[in-house]
């Protein structure tokens, strides 16, 4: 286990690695609709289509999120800041208040205005330290032409061509 400062340096150093920005989402229970701002999201295989998604132990909707079957994950467009911060810090009971989304064919949420969605099955849980890995296999996904979010150095950001 890492030292404070230990953990303020890797933090510091990975924080200069550019990411996407994503929010994972799934419906409780076929009713109540749960979501959290990622940044740790990346494919895994092509064939079968598989992605890992990386959500905090802490968060309030991990429990929710991670034993859900299905989920869908809204990779953010470049002017979406607002939701990124709104899915990061808000009461899970509330994030989804005056934010426009869709329901996918299993229910998930996907937010509107996003720069690609996935909709995907539950493929395995892993423990990840203060994380949880989940594994998900594609089954339905899309994309627009919309420049996608970035997060750099504690700061958002889009893709400069």
């Amino acid at each position: 286990m890492m030292n404070q400062l230990d953990s303020l340096q890797f933090r510091e150093v990975m924080g200069r690695f550019p990411t996407g920005v994503a929010v994972v989402c799934a419906r409780a229970h076929g009713s109540a609709v749960w979501g959290v701002t990622v940044n740790s999201f990346t494919s895994v295989s092509l064939d079968p289509p598989l992605i890992l998604v990386c959500i905090d132990r802490a968060a309030a909707s991990h429990d929710k999120l991670t034993t859900a079957q299905t989920f869908a994950i809204s990779m953010l467009a470049e002017d979406q800041a607002d939701i990124a911060k709104r899915f990061a810090l808000e009461p899970p009971e509330t994030r989804f208040d005056d934010v426009a989304w869709r329901g996918a064919s299993d229910g998930s949420p996907v937010l509107e205005g996003a720069a690609a969605w996935l909709e995907c099955e539950t493929n395995g849980v892993m423990p990840g330290g203060d994380h949880s890995i989940v594994l998900g296999r594609v089954i339905a996904s899309g994309c627009s032409d919309r420049g996608a979010l970035l997060f750099f150095a504690g700061a958002y950001g889009r893709v400069v061509t």
